[in-house]
């Protein structure tokens, strides 16, 4: 029997998903681009705020926060289900995208926010890729306008 989900009314979360057999199948900047435009769509059809995302090779980190009672789960299910579909569609595959359902972690104060905004805006520095966060253009920190409409309302700030 799996753990069930904490959710609380109100929090703010630091979710990650990891792809199926823990494959690099975000790599392509094609496919990034193609999850942020998911997290687009999805900010047309529910209510929350991103305050933070970092999209790796083979997994995602989004700090979330759900408004007007919505329902974190939902929220997750959607964007993982719809970019679940788009990538299987467009490379005419099968199966599961997403090695299992998507973690979250209750954030409970403003000293675990900033501990956890820091964590996702290193994850391409930590991984070699880039030697300063705000040189990955698929993250929070280095999220530019040019890759779409903008997911981010706050800036890291306003935490």
């Amino acid at each position: 029997m799996r753990k069930k989900r904490e959710l609380r009314h109100g929090a703010t979360y630091h979710v990650y998903a990891r792809a199926n057999r823990q494959e690099f199948i975000l790599e392509e900047i094609f496919v990034k681009k193609m999850f942020m435009k998911v997290l687009e769509r999805a900010k047309q059809k529910f209510k929350f705020q991103i305050i933070n995302f970092c999209i790796m090779g083979n997994h995602v980190h989004i700090m979330i926060k759900p408004l007007n009672n919505e329902n974190l789960s939902s929220i997750m299910q959607w964007i993982l289900g719809v970019f679940a579909q788009r990538y299987n569609r467009t490379y005419s595959l099968r199966g599961h995208v997403w090695y299992d359902r998507f973690k979250s972690k209750i954030i409970n104060d403003f000293r675990q926010a900033l501990h956890t905004f820091i964590y996702i805006s290193n994850n391409p520095v930590r991984a070699g890729i880039v030697k300063n966060a705000v040189d990955y253009p698929y993250c929070g920190v280095g999220y530019h306008p040019k890759f779409g409409t903008g997911i981010l309302e706050k800036p890291p700030s306003q935490i």
